[in-house]
């Protein structure tokens, strides 16, 4: 089990964040960028499993700015209130919080993003302009298109659903043909394929996608 810690960005903003750490010697390090619910139940989850496969893994509280220690379900009016709170947020603001995780998470090793949903996009803009990345896995990104121009600096892995409107399958095909260097997996699922508390979660792709993404990061990480 992890708990909170509390980083500071460069502008000041002093933001939470979960921290969950391996049993022995980290492999390396991660940060997850999560899904516009919030570090709630389902992220803490996820970084105590990337922290069992031996990363440190802290989850940034990237909402801190608006709504302090947000965290919701999946409900239709929990959905509606993450997106309120999402558009009130930068995604260059996020971007020094997610920069400030990278710095704190540095000390175990290199360092991998991996994001969810809204923390997808947020992994793809990491990766392209944020230093110190050893690596990057975008979960279905809704916003990636709108960035289809921008330049990943570390090897990228994407996951995308055959059945997902944000991004649509025929967006994620034209962000990877554009980038030619960028990996990419498409599955006979819809959006928020990995999280086991939303209605979408499809276990036969969240398992494979998972298994492609530990492989990734043994590769680029350790």
């Amino acid at each position: 089990m992890g708990s909170f810690i509390e980083l500071a960005a460069t502008d000041g903003h002093r933001f939470s964040a979960y921290q969950a750490t391996p049993a022995g010697k980290a492999r390396g390090a991660l940060v997850v960028a999560p899904e516009i619910f919030g570090v709630n139940s389902h992220i803490r989850s996820v970084a105590d499993g990337y922290a069992a496969d031996g990363y440190l893994t802290i989850a940034p509280a990237l909402f801190d700015r608006v709504q302090r220690h947000y965290e919701t379900g999946y409900a239709p009016d929990e959905i509606q209130a993450g997106i309120a709170i999402m558009q009130k947020i930068d995604f260059g603001v996020a971007l020094r919080d997610v920069a400030a995780a990278i710095g704190y998470a540095k000390s175990a090793g290199r360092v991998a993003i991996v994001g969810y949903c809204w923390g997808g996009t947020v992994a793809w803009l990491a990766a392209s302009r944020l230093s110190g990345l050893a690596a990057a896995v975008p979960y279905y990104g809704g916003g990636m298109p709108n960035f289809m121009d921008e330049s990943p600096k570390c090897p990228v892995l994407c996951h995308f659903g055959e059945q997902d409107k944000s991004p649509s399958p025929a967006q994620a095909r034209a962000l990877l043909a554009k980038h030619p260097e960028v990996a990419g997996h498409f599955y006979d699922a819809g959006h928020g394929f990995n999280c086991d508390q939303r209605g979408s979660y499809n276990a036969e792709a969240s398992k494979l996608a998972r298994s492609r993404t530990v492989a990734f990061l043994a590769q680029h990480v350790g």
